[in-house]
């Protein structure tokens, strides 16, 4: 039976989106992985371009609400920025709740390289930890 993971961020928008799509690419045999926001948004189209370098198409993925969740059960809520985890210290659902803080790269400024190389940089952060959490 695959282990249930919710990843939550304020928006839902660029970092818990990455982190649910990574989960699923590396992992997904092992894990029903899903992600929602506090103030939920759109995926933010930076964040489709640098998970499309990898092979995941987040591009149908939607924002979604915390509500959505909230009545299921989670072997692990984990906060991916402050603002949730500040928000949502408890997870009724939850049997463990983690904080991984990462940067916003929605507040990047510069050129579209600029940009994209804050979303690939943090992308790569997120991949790492996975990676290193649950393999």
């Amino acid at each position: 039976m695959k282990k249930r993971v919710l990843f939550l961020c304020t928006q839902n928008a660029c970092r818990s989106q990455m982190a649910e799509a990574l989960l699923r690419l590396r992992f997904g045999d092992r894990y029903e992985v899903y992600s929602a926001g506090i103030r939920p948004s759109r995926v933010n189209p930076w964040a489709v371009r640098v998970m499309a370098e990898l092979g995941a198409n987040i591009s149908r993925q939607i924002s979604e609400h915390l509500e959505t969740y909230i009545d299921q059960p989670m072997d692990l809520l984990v906060t991916t920025c402050d603002a949730a985890r500040e928000t949502c210290p408890v997870f009724p659902g939850a049997r463990k709740t983690l904080h991984q803080g990462f940067p916003d790269p929605a507040t990047a400024v510069g050129d579209d390289g600029e940009i994209l190389a804050a979303f690939r940089e943090v992308r790569d952060q997120i991949d790492d930890w996975i990676q290193e959490t649950f393999a």
